[in-house]
């Protein structure tokens, strides 16, 4: 079972991206060859994330996707629900009516783990993803690689 879908791990990758770039335009090409992802499958997600906000997008040759949140206050479920939000269990999905709208054991405690990394995702910031101490840094051979 895959937590993220690859579409809101792209999402991630490109934020965090342009969060170490600040007020960078960035093209999709260079963006998907930047964060390891396909530029077809990328340019929908960028768009998804304007939709939300998350990002603006400037047509041209000049232009690109610019982050327009601060990434102190933008949040890892802001970016996540921006493009598939995480599925809570709301009732039995094996569709047994003697359980109702009241979860059994097994799935209640599913959806409280669901509930966590919710929780988790909506108290962390993409700011902290670029602090927090770590003996790696999110893209950082690509990074190293700009900077020579």
């Amino acid at each position: 079972m895959k937590l993220l879908s690859d579409a809101s791990e792209y999402a991630l990758r490109a934020v965090v991206w342009m969060a170490q770039r600040p007020g960078k335009p960035q093209k999709v090409r260079e963006l998907a060859q930047g964060i390891h992802a396909a530029p077809g499958y990328l340019v929908k997600v960028l768009q998804a994330l304007t939709k939300a906000d998350i990002l603006s997008a400037q047509r041209g040759s000049k232009g690109g996707f610019t982050l327009e949140r601060d990434p102190a206050k933008l949040t890892v479920l802001e970016v996540i629900n921006a493009i598939d939000p995480i599925e809570r269990i709301l009732t039995c999905p094996l569709g047994l009516k003697s359980h109702g709208t009241c979860l059994c054991p097994m799935h209640k405690k599913i959806d409280d783990a669901m509930a966590k990394i919710e929780a988790s995702f909506g108290s962390s910031t993409i700011k902290d993803l670029l602090n927090q101490r770590s003996r790696s840094k999110p893209l950082c051979d690509a990074l190293s690689v700009r900077r020579s």
